[in-house]
């Protein structure tokens, strides 16, 4: 059963977001992936946000560029940690995704990682996770042993 939930805005996310896939196979972290617009789907948003878990998910990582909506959107419908990840698309590069994603209002909190840095949420979901899976805190253990031993 999936414990993430990755979205993205569009499919053309798909390259900018792997590298969160990628981590999360590493760490055995078994997570379902959904394209979601906050702005083209915006039922889908609520739909996805609301019955997240239910299904079973845990942490939900949302990828958006230029407005970046989609992290915000999910955590209004959630009480779930949502992590932002801003992507680096349009004329400003990701900061407008970035101001976007960390300038929510009180009470509905979003956890954010730099510009780009789609593995960031990956191993942020994987601490958060490690929390109460044993084996999740294991493998993120022994990932940050390998960074002390390069």
């Amino acid at each position: 059963m999936p414990l993430v939930g990755v979205i993205m805005g569009s499919k053309s996310d798909r390259e900018l977001m792997q590298p969160t896939l990628d981590v999360l196979a590493e760490l055995g972290i078994e997570y379902e992936v959904e394209v979601i617009s906050a702005h083209r789907t915006p039922e889908k948003a609520r739909e996805y946000g609301l019955g997240a878990r239910d299904r079973g998910i845990e942490v939900i990582i949302a990828g958006a560029g230029k407005a970046a909506h989609l992290p915000g959107v999910l955590a209004s419908w959630t009480t779930l940690p949502v992590i932002g990840v801003p992507l680096a698309i349009g004329e400003f590069r990701g900061i407008d995704a970035l101001l976007s994603i960390v300038q929510m209002p009180k009470g509905v909190p979003l956890a954010c990682v730099a510009v780009g840095s789609a593995e960031n949420a990956a191993y942020l979901a994987a601490e958060i996770l490690g929390l109460k899976y044993q084996e999740i805190g294991k493998s993120l253990r022994a990932y940050r042993q390998s960074l002390a031993e390069s």
